[in-house]
């Protein structure tokens, strides 16, 4: 029996019959006798059609005489035809080998054949008279775990494998089909490349898709597709994936559905059928929130701060905590798309006031108080007569207590004066004319005129001197004028210079 070694050669046409390299031969030969045949064989597999390839050689012993090879049987029963130099192919059945000489035939049989056989009956003659005859089988081994199949023209959907690059970064990915064949048929794989919203840029949940995902398919004559999507401005998540639109999840939430192997260079099936870096990232340095504060001054101290949560990249809620630098502490979870004007710092708990997300204060996040412009001062008002001199002031309700500093006649008393309360300091008439009452609190100086009621003879201060008479006229006008200043709240002339609120976000 022969056992040819068998390669994976394309056969080289000649005259027209495509015919294989032969990589393997195996001889069978027969003991040596008079009158005999000798069949050798060697085998291919022709990639083209997917048919075995078999060249039988046969020998005659004889040096001195023809052999006719009267009869040819072969199993599979396919056709032996003898290479020749011209156009034509003979069978091998009646071919005539001269003496001492041997006879090259091919036979082609099917991919999945595991033996073939070929036996001949040769006859020599001598002058037409046949003089001996011979009959010679020989059977080949054709290997049935290497069944021959032609080459693919075409690569299956389900069989195919690619090649990728990925810049996470930059939102750009590219897919290419490996090998020189197409895809088989109308197929077609998609490829899906998407960004996500993220709460860190590490992996963490809930993430929302960015924009639109950019998808693509490899089929046909398109073996290569490039895809590219928008990055947000802040944590993000990139993923490659197997597959198209339909498969993309537009929410990844705790708990909820992932990609897994189906992210482009992932360990199993899909992913791994291309081959390439991770088709995945995790980045970004900024948060996907826009965090925003700002601050209003009221009357009584207390400072009213407003959270927002409403920029263009809010996508989670954002935690606040608001301080104050005399120990108050709050915090507050703002959601998505919301503002919370609910937060109040006391007077007494302000300072230096400050916006705080995950410990950072967000931009123009502090702030302290600033008194409004459109606040009640307080009023002076004052009562005199020829021994003394009292001065009063009133803070308005609403307000914060005030210092009061009164001077007169180089005398001077300090009070404070609570909110929707008054103070008043009575000094002993003097030479002076004037007083000053002063509002540090307020960067505030208040002038009152002493103008004492009645007439003050005897040189007091305000008086006439003594023993002259004051005319009527002119203590009506001084009554008069001491009326119209005390309806007024006193003869006061202000200089105040009020400090510019100034808010900041």
């Amino acid at each position: 029996m022969i056992r040819p070694k068998l390669s994976l050669r394309r056969p080289l046409a000649i005259l027209g019959a495509a015919l294989i390299g032969l990589t393997g031969v195996v001889a069978v030969a027969t003991p040596a006798s008079a009158h005999h045949t000798t069949i050798t064989a060697t085998a291919d597999c022709d990639r083209l059609t997917g048919e075995r390839v078999i060249t039988w050689k046969v020998e005659n012993s004889e040096t001195n005489k023809d052999a006719t090879l009267q009869t040819v049987t072969t199993n599979p029963d396919t056709p032996v035809n003898v290479l020749s130099d011209s156009a034509k192919s003979a069978p091998l059945q009646g071919y005539v080998i001269d003496q001492g000489s041997s006879v090259t035939a091919v036979q082609r049989v099917p991919g999945d054949t595991t033996t073939a056989n070929l036996k001949v009956y040769a006859e020599w003659l001598v002058d037409g008279v046949k003089t001996a005859d011979n009959t010679k089988d020989e059977t080949i081994t054709l290997g049935a775990d290497k069944a021959c199949a032609p080459a693919p023209k075409c690569v299956e959907v389900d069989k195919a494998t690619y090649s990728h690059t990925f810049d996470g970064p930059k939102g750009t990915a590219t897919v290419k089909l490996d090998g020189d064949l197409p895809l088989c048929g109308e197929g077609k794989q998609w490829f899906t490349l998407v960004s996500y919203f993220a709460p860190r840029p590490q992996f963490a949940t809930p993430q929302y898709v960015y924009g639109t995902p950019d998808t693509d398919w490899v089929g046909g004559t398109q073996t290569e597709i490039t895809l590219n999507v928008e990055i947000p401005d802040c944590h993000t998540q990139v993923d490659l994936i197997w597959g198209g639109k339909d498969e993309v999840i537009d929410e990844l939430v705790d708990g909820g559905k992932r990609y897994g192997d189906k992210k482009l260079g992932s360990p199993g099936a899909p992913g791994s059928r291309s081959k390439g870096p991770q088709g995945w990232y995790n980045g970004g340095s900024k948060s996907c929130t826009t965090p925003a504060s700002t601050f209003a001054s009221n009357c009584d101290g207390s400072v009213a701060v407003s959270l927002s949560n409403d920029g263009k990249i809010s996508k989670y809620a954002v935690e606040f905590e608001v301080k104050g630098e005399n120990g108050f502490s709050k915090k507050v979870s703002v959601p998505a798309g919301k503002a919370d004007t609910s937060i109040v710092v006391p007077a007494a708990d302000a300072g230096k006031i400050e916006v705080l997300v995950d410990g950072k204060a967000v931009e123009n996040g502090t702030y302290s108080w600033q008194r409004p412009e459109d606040c009640p001062l307080p009023a002076v008002t004052t009562k005199a007569d020829c021994k003394n001199f009292a001065l009063t002031a009133t803070n308005p309700e609403g307000g914060l207590p005030v210092k009061a500093t009164f001077s007169y006649d180089g005398k001077t008393e300090t009070r404070t004066v609570a909110a929707g309360a008054s103070e008043t300091v009575t000094f002993e008439a003097g030479k002076d004319k004037t007083a000053i009452v002063a509002l540090p609190d307020l960067d505030m100086e208040l002038e009152a005129i002493y103008t004492p009621e009645g007439n003050c003879g005897g040189g007091g201060a305000g008086g006439e001197e003594p023993g002259l008479p004051v005319t009527g006229a002119a203590t009506g006008g001084i009554i008069a004028g001491a009326l119209l200043l005390l309806a007024a709240g006193a003869a006061l002339f202000v200089v105040a210079r009020r400090r510019r609120v100034r808010f900041t976000a």
